[in-house]
């Protein structure tokens, strides 16, 4: 009989998983990051490493990568919310520009020292310039450190990062196919990239929050999965077909869906998956690290290495420190940067398959990733007694300047954010908020003339020839941008900051102006379909798209349908917070607290925490540990300003107080007070039945099920009595047992085996 033979593919499959597996276990009990497990994993799994049998098929080790990269960018796309930032403020933006910028000139003169070409060293400064969110927040969580003030700072500047680190690809993916800066290229590539993340992601707040409405009640566990990654992976597609990366397509669905409620449980479900696909992608990229390579360009991994360190220490402490925080946090959050990790290697993946990099960029900088990611805990530590030295090394009049500046930074923001509104501040937010209406409303008048063009005109001009079909795609186009520019040209102009505008005679003016800007760019829309589709002058096409867009303006249904329509789209970008609203209080309290030395954090009660059941009376928070309990939230449930009455359990959350020093050893005497769980311990936990027949001269004669303490003496449970003819009572309470009375019980083989000592 023929033999059968596995694909390639599911034996490589095999091979890495069950290689990733053993080198994570270990990488496990060492307490280093699983990624470089997956990394070693890949290694030794790699052509490069021959003692161990070999991946065969790397094509489809490739493949199976790129799924794993696509969703490391959808579950990063979940974490992300477009109201974040917003509400982050000016200081993490600039701070993470800032690094960014600085590091990409640190990459591009590193590669330019070694003599490598100008792509190599873009490509490089685009790798340096992207921290590992992964790596630092496991050190955080390590070091004790995640509630830390400085902490919520760099968290903050990580996610910046992750979001331009999508646009840096594609500035990469335009500079390396033209292989040279092109500002017109550039610009163009930009603002097409605007246009389509403007759009999907409005197009998709619209849809999918009220598709999931709807099919809620067909949801679980397994349809949201499918329909998740159903809807990742379209976007994945479209982003191809215009041209983008699959990450970019996958992020995007990531952000939306992030947006809807069930956002939280789409992460959950997808996590394990992720976890599978995002381990295959770091062991392919263990593969390619080559030792002759390492070998060869070892004077440049340790130049790139010393230029991440020194280049985070000095010139991310720089940017946060221009980006307005006080010397002492601007260090800690500069020191906490130096390393590379996931992002870097997706880059690198890029300029891989773009075929613009060199061979050697790849290993060189997971080696670098490497050594970086191992020096995280040193650097974050280092960061403090590196402050301390360099406060007394400065001179006393700058160490004076120093301590001014800290006091005016922490005054600031100590005051009240409310100010008097100023007419240049009322106008600027005015502008900027029909600048990105505008915008927005423009983008889908844009995406609808072209959906009608390519779509609905070839069917028209089929079934009616060119005229009439060119008049029916017309009427159909202009009746759908009615909706969108309508509100381009009304919206805003009745609000309380136009009237405050209003009050002097120079706001009317501006007004007036902006009006027409808007009245023009409302009929250039329309002119231009009018251009495409009617026989006429450009004269009569701009007469005809004025007397339209003065038609949108005065009918009341496009009025009632263009309202309507941003409303929903305002509620479901909206309906994750209001939800949260209503699931948590008001804390308002935490942003003012936020800039003293006390803060607010949220902590989650181990599950197997040895606080369970007891009262916060009995564990005396606030005396021992310098900790306010402010809020106990469970489940559903929230307790605020508990009482010393009130208990907490395993899986509850605290809304606690303190200072940074009292929540580091808060959060580390909480993980510590734990139970070891049972499977932990060695011992044999399974329950067993044993039978057990009482002697005459045992104590428990006489005595009922419930004075006999089998229970509570030998942690066994009494399940019943064996009659003679084999048969089993259920036992109760109150039933005495006899001599020779024969007893069946349930426990753990130790317990049953005291229990027969007992009776002997």
């Amino acid at each position: 009989m023929p033999m059968h033979t596995l694909p390639h593919l599911i034996s490589d499959l095999a091979l890495i998983l069950i290689v990733a597996g053993a080198v994570t276990l270990l990488f496990k009990r060492l307490h280093q990051p699983l990624v470089l497990g997956y990394i070693v994993a890949g290694f030794l799994a790699g052509p490069h490493f021959s003692l161990v049998p070999t991946v065969r098929d790397l094509s489809s080790i490739e493949t199976w990568s790129n799924i794993g990269v696509i969703f490391l960018m959808f579950t990063l796309g979940l974490e992300f919310s477009m109201k974040k930032i917003v509400k982050m403020g000016l200081r993490p933006i600039l701070a993470a520009c800032l690094v960014m910028g600085s590091m990409i000139g640190v990459g591009n003169a590193v590669g330019w020292s070694f003599g490598w070409s100008s792509t190599d060293c873009l490509f490089l400064g685009g790798m340096l310039a992207m921290s590992s969110t992964t790596i630092i927040y496991k050190a955080f969580d390590e070091l004790g450190l995640r509630q830390r003030k400085f902490a919520g700072e760099v968290l903050s500047v990580l996610i910046l990062e992750d979001i331009l680190g999508i646009l840096l690809m594609v500035i990469l993916s335009a500079t390396a196919a033209s292989q040279q800066f092109q500002g017109a290229a550039l610009v163009t590539s930009l603002l097409s990239l605007g246009f389509f993340l403007v759009l999907w992601f409005v197009v998709g707040i619209y849809l999918i929050p009220w598709m999931l409405k709807k099919t809620r009640p067909l949801m679980n566990g397994e349809t949201l999965l499918i329909v998740a990654i159903g809807l990742c992976f379209l976007l994945v597609v479209l982003a191809d077909k215009a041209g983008y990366s699959a990450a970019f397509g996958a992020f995007m669905m990531g952000s939306i869906l992030a947006e809807t409620v069930e956002a939280e449980s789409i992460e959950r479900v997808v996590a394990p998956v992720k976890d599978l696909f995002g381990a295959i992608f770091f062991v392919s990229v263990g593969m390619l690290v080559d030792p002759k390579v390492l070998i060869e360009y070892g004077p440049a991994i340790a130049a790139i290495t010393i230029a991440i360190l020194l280049g985070q220490s000095v010139l991310g402490s720089g940017a946060f420190l221009v980006a307005g925080h006080p010397l002492r946090v601007a260090m800690r959050c500069g020191f906490s940067l130096a390393q590379i990790g996931e992002f870097a290697f997706i880059i690198a993946a890029l300029g891989v398959s773009l075929g613009v990099t060199s061979s050697f960029l790849y290993p060189v900088v997971v080696a670098v990733s490497i050594i970086t990611t191992f020096l995280t805990p040193y650097m974050i530590k280092a960061a403090e007694p590196t402050y301390a030295l360099l406060e007394r090394g400065l001179p006393r009049s700058v160490r004076r300047l120093v301590r001014e500046r800290e006091d005016n930074l922490r005054s600031e923001e100590n005051r009240d954010l409310e100010q008097s509104l100023t007419p240049l501040t009322a106008w600027m937010r005015y502008l900027r908020a029909v600048i990105v209406q505008t915008g927005v409303f423009l983008v889908l008048s844009i995406a609808t003339i072209a959906i009608a063009f390519s779509s609905i005109l070839p069917i028209s001009r089929q079934l009616l020839t060119h005229w009439p079909g060119n008049i029916l795609t017309g009427v159909l186009t202009l009746m759908l941008l009615g909706l969108f520019l309508r509100p381009i040209v009304m919206r805003k102009n009745h609000t309380a900051m136009a009237k405050f505008i209003a009050r002097k005679r120079q706001g009317r003016l501006l007004l007036w102006l902006l009006g027409g800007v808007r009245f023009a760019i409302a009929t250039a829309v329309v002119v231009y379909v009018l251009e495409f589709l009617s026989p006429f002058r450009w004269y009569y096409h701009i007469l005809a798209a004025m007397v339209v867009v003065l038609l949108f303006i005065r009918l009341r249904r496009v009025k009632y349908y263009s309202i309507r329509m941003e409303r929903k789209f305002i509620h479901n970008l909206r309906q994750r917070e209001v939800a949260e609203r209503r699931r948590n209080s008001d804390t308002a309290y935490v942003g003012r607290l936020a800039a003293r030395d006390v803060h607010f954090a949220r902590l989650v009660v181990p599950t197997c925490s040895r606080w369970g059941g007891r009262s916060l009376m009995e564990l005396d928070f606030t005396q021992r540990d310098g900790i306010l309990v402010a809020a106990i939230l469970r489940q559903e449930q929230r307790i605020n300003t508990p009482a010393g009455y009130n208990r907490i359990y395993p899986g509850d959350v605290l809304e606690v107080i303190a200072d940074d020093q009292s929540l580091e050893a808060f959060t580390q005497r909480m993980q510590r007070e734990v139970n070891v769980l049972p499977s932990a311990d060695g011992a044999d936990h399974t329950l067993r039945l044993r039978r057990f027949r009482i002697p005459s001269a045992c104590n428990l004669v006489g005595l009922s099920v419930a004075e006999s303490g089998i229970r509570d003496r030998f942690h066994c449970m009494l399940v019943g009595f064996e009659d003679e003819d084999g048969n089993i009572a259920i036992a109760t309470a109150r039933q005495v047992i006899e001599r020779h009375a024969t007893l069946w019980l349930v426990g753990e083989e130790q317990h049953l085996h005291s229990f027969a000592k007992y009776l002997v």
